[in-house]
């Protein structure tokens, strides 16, 4: 059985250790999974627990399971707290064409590669890194199992009562970064196509560490007295725990031809209201700018969820969590969302 959650969470090593705590069902589900398991990108913000939690759970379940972590590694910190939790590392840089044919054979393959902020800047190097990387991913790994994290931003912006795009809802999205995230979609969809190869498309909107996330975001302006902008006024979101846990599952779902999956929280989320919540636990009055539009990015997880189950950590745990750690003053990754970001421009 998995530990109850706890009340508070009181320093960094307490957090990783809930994030990469595995369930007894993904315990079964990973003794299927054969090894090694391949993670390419996992030197970033979710990577790394994505990885532990893997290996976690093949351990719990006396699975003899190899979990390869590939990243630039730039943080020298994250490569070490990854081999002290089983997992074996290994440094690459995959936007060089000449890397991909050293990395290690795998059968299940897990893609988080991505580029969202500084596109306004540099969209020469999201449109790279969100297309050339892919294209090189689904070649080298052609006859694998390989689930891609996408994003909803791929979707158009919905009704606040619509509640969200499902799968169905063609693509329409907004600026450089939403379109090269559908390229990066479409290009996986073309080389699965040539190669028959089994994929699934996480789209996955806001997973929430309190170190990052729309929670730490709206905590961070209350606790600094900064005004929370009301613009994009509701949202999904999801714990990094549950959505690290439904994309390794996701391998038992992959297709040819690939299908896309929502992963995120099924409440539409309103930020004023989750700004009033935090700010009574954290005894600080919310301020606000602008008014909620009539249309938001939401994303409808109805066909994951009944895949996989609800998502097990609650809204009311996460605000509890969140208000703690900002309160104390706990680490902040310094990369905000910029969820009321309605024009697509990072």
């Amino acid at each position: 059985m998995m530990k109850a959650p706890p009340e508070i969470i009181r320093d960094e090593a307490e957090l990783d250790a809930v994030l990469t705590q595995p369930s007894p069902t993904l315990r079964d589900f990973i003794s299927q999974v054969n090894s090694p398991l391949v993670i390419l990108g996992a030197g970033g913000k979710m990577g790394p627990t994505l990885a532990v939690l893997a290996k976690h759970a093949a351990d719990l379940a006396g699975h003899p399971l190899e979990v390869i972590a590939i990243s630039r590694y730039s943080n020298a910190a994250t490569r070490h707290w990854l081999e002290n939790n089983g997992v074996q590392t290994y440094t690459a840089d995959l936007g060089e064409a000449s890397t991909w044919g050293e990395l290690p054979d795998s059968e299940n393959v897990i893609y988080l590669v991505g580029q969202k902020f500084g596109t306004e800047e540099n969209p020469g190097l999201t449109w790279a890194i969100n297309t050339l990387v892919p294209a090189y991913a689904a070649e080298r790994y052609r006859d694998a199992k390989l689930v891609a994290l996408s994003t909803g931003c791929v979707y158009p912006l919905v009704p606040v009562d619509s509640g969200g795009a499902t799968e169905a809802t063609p693509p329409e999205p907004l600026g450089e970064y939403a379109s090269a995230c559908l390229a990066r979609e479409r290009l996986f969809e073309y080389q699965a196509n040539r190669h028959g190869t089994a994929m699934t498309l996480i789209r996955l909107n806001y997973a929430i560490d309190l170190r990052y996330g729309v929670l730490h975001d709206i905590a961070q302006k209350i606790h600094q007295g900064n005004p929370i902008d009301l613009a994009m006024g509701h949202f999904n979101c999801i714990w990094q725990g549950d959505a690290n846990e439904r994309i390794l599952r996701a391998l038992g779902q992959c297709t040819n031809p690939p299908q896309a999956l929502n992963i995120t929280g099924p409440d539409t989320l309103s930020v004023r209201d989750v700004a009033g919540r935090l700010g009574q636990l954290m005894s600080r009055q919310p301020k606000f700018t602008g008014e909620e539009a009539p249309t938001v990015w939401l994303n409808n997880p109805a066909r994951s969820t009944e895949l996989f189950g609800e998502p097990t950590t609650k809204l009311e745990t996460l605000l509890r969590w969140t208000a703690h750690w900002t309160l104390n003053q706990g680490r902040s990754l310094g990369k905000p969302t910029h969820f009321e970001v309605r024009d697509g421009k990072y």
